[in-house]
């Protein structure tokens, strides 16, 4: 019983993840990763209010999916 409960927690924050990423904004336009113009990749931006909150929410997000997959794993080789 414990399993099931572990794997509908991890179907859950799987979703609230992709949920999150998909709501971030991207800062690079695909054009120019490919054509080398105007690359600002790795300039130095502080990021601030809603962005710093969805980007500390995505990280806290990937920490729990994989500490649940993991938790996850070893319930069902028991």
């Amino acid at each position: 019983m414990k399993e099931f409960i572990v794997d509908i927690f991890v179907f859950i924050v799987a979703i609230l993840l992709i949920v999150i990423v998909m709501l971030q904004s991207s800062k690079d336009d695909i054009n120019d990763a490919f054509n080398g113009s105007k690359s600002d990749l790795f300039k130095n931006q502080k990021t601030r209010g809603v962005e710093l909150f969805m980007q500390r929410g995505t990280a806290v997000m990937a920490i729990v999916f994989i500490a649940l997959v993991i938790t996850s794993v070893a319930l069902h080789t028991r």
